[in-house]
């Protein structure tokens, strides 16, 4: 069925207007106690969902989210980054990391045993070494879960999945981690009471939300156009740099690794196919750029509104997420595509109590739950947004846990891709 809104500046308008009544009804009174429930951040991601679901919208169809993720998430990423303190980052301690890795070892083991456990249902999603073997399939969904889109790309081709079982793994991908993320949203809005339940002490957290929003107060200025001005040309010049980065060593790697798979096939560096993709290289220049640039003055742009003007970029980016998702699709096809959901949905189920677990045990904050679980399963595109949704202060905690995933996505979706290969044999 054909989209009723085909032309993406109409659906740009479309997603740009609802953003800006969700925010409006936010700030009304008769709508405060739904959106006390309901998390801003979320009705800007359901909405658009709904407009794809029921053919308003096509999100499959639309460049919208290409452009997002390429021209606004690297730009949003600079502006986030443009007053982080490293200092207060690093004062977070280890449980940031211990989280991180613990959403990492969650997915390298759930999807061996989500595959095991649906087999005692549906035995043909073994498949031995087939070339149509679901575990190689489902490879391609540990890189992008623990990674992102490059490491599933790069998945794709060590696994040596074929193209139409890809497609069918996609919506796991998409379906399963856009199911997961709602409920780390409505976790955010709570989560004084999830710390009280895991006893988790988030003095930190909250003393680094507190410093770095008492600095955006100390600076806070009404903006002039020339202020307005500069940060523009901060956040699109580093995305301009940020593509040079991107197409000139993602090229340069892809050359040099071929050259050294040739006369050595067994190499390590077939695991570091990642840093052969340029949007790996557009998200890592962003976030440096933005890292060094708060050493410098003009970290007090943020008084002038950079992070606010960041926010902007990544709800628009939240509404392309959104659109991509097609849930009347998948009920449609549930015939088809039930075992590969159940897969995805147990794998999903082990991730969380992995996390929960280790949270439990080290007492951690559900902030690093929640934005450890979101920097290895959404990547760069949404573990800000969801670090965000705790405090606009804290997005860059988000992007350097995001950056962390890109660089071990590859490697630990190969240990999960073997893992599932020896119990389909």
């Amino acid at each position: 069925m054909n989209a009723l809104i085909t032309n993406d500046a109409v659906v740009l308008g479309l997603l740009i207007s609802t953003l800006a009544l969700v925010f409006h009804s936010s700030t009304l009174p008769q709508f405060k106690k739904f959106y006390t429930i309901i998390p801003t951040l979320l009705v800007c991601y359901f909405l658009p969902a709904m407009y794809n679901s029921f053919g308003l919208v096509d999100g499959e169809e639309s460049n919208l989210y290409f452009v997002a993720s390429r021209y606004l998430l690297p730009a949003s990423l600079v502006l986030l980054c443009l007053s982080i303190d490293l200092k207060g980052i690093w004062n977070l301690g280890p449980k940031a990391l211990i989280m991180f890795f613990a959403a990492t070892l969650g997915i390298i083991i759930g999807g061996p045993l989500a595959l095991w456990a649906v087999s005692f249902i549906e035995p043909g999603v073994l498949g031995g070494d087939a070339p149509d073997a679901f575990w190689r399939g489902l490879s391609t969904v540990a890189g992008s879960w623990i990674g992102g889109g490059a490491n599933q790309a790069a998945l794709k081709e060590i696994s040596q999945t074929m193209d139409d079982q890809f497609s069918a793994m996609l919506i796991v991908d998409v379906f399963v981690a856009n199911l997961w993320m709602p409920f780390l949203l409505v976790g955010a809005g709570m989560s004084a009471a999830l710390d009280r339940r895991l006893k988790a002490d988030a003095t930190a957290v909250d003393e680094l939300k507190s410093k770095v929003e008492q600095f955006q107060l100390g600076i806070a200025r009404i903006p002039s156009f020339t202020d307005l001005m500069v940060i523009g040309g901060i956040a699109f010049g580093s995305v301009a740099i940020a593509h040079v980065s991107a197409d000139s060593l993602g090229p340069a790697f892809k050359s040099l690794f071929a050259r050294t798979l040739e006369s050595n096939p067994g190499s390590f560096v077939q695991y570091l196919s990642s840093l052969e993709q340029g949007f790996f290289w557009i998200v890592v220049t962003a976030t440096v750029l933005g890292i060094l640039l708060s050493f410098t003055g003009l970290r007090n742009y943020e008084g002038a509104g950079a992070s606010k003007l960041g926010s902007v970029f990544l709800y628009v980016l939240v509404a392309t997420i959104g659109m991509k998702m097609d849930v009347v699709e998948l009920y449609h096809n549930w015939d088809v595509y039930w075992s590969v959901i159940l897969i995805g949905l147990i794998w999903m189920l082990t991730h969380i109590v992995v996390l929960l677990t280790v949270a439990k045990i080290i007492k951690a904050p559900f902030f690093f739950v929640a934005v450890g679980s979101q920097a290895n399963v959404g990547g760069a595109a949404s573990a800000p947004i969801v670090a965000s949704a705790f405090s606009p202060a804290l997005a860059p905690v988000g992007v350097l846990l995001a950056v962390l995933g890109y660089a071990v996505g590859t490697v630990g979706a190969i240990v999960c891709m073997e893992l599932m290969h020896a119990i389909s044999l």
